[in-house]
């Protein structure tokens, strides 16, 4: 997978369900439609919960790759 380059990236670690999506909530008007946010997550919900957050929020799941230090990254397009 080709990484998109990343607008703005969430540091969730240690954050337990749902706070890694209320703070891609929160935070996805920060960057500019057609930008990439990332959300490092320990939490493993966030896996499914994440994908669950785009498709009931009309964003794009671009995928899971991971952080320099190991922790799950997902990644989010902003469609709107």
């Amino acid at each position: 997978m080709t990484v998109p380059e990343v607008a703005l990236e969430l540091d969730c670690r240690g954050m337990l369900c749902p706070l890694p999506v209320i703070q891609l909530g929160r935070r996805i008007g920060d960057v500019g439609v057609g930008e990439v946010v990332a959300v490092v997550a320990t939490d493993v919900a966030a896996r499914t919960d994440v994908p669950a957050w785009c498709r009931m929020r009309g964003q794009e799941y671009l995928g899971e790759d991971t952080a320099p230090d190991g922790v799950p990254r997902y990644l989010v397009g902003r469609l709107s």
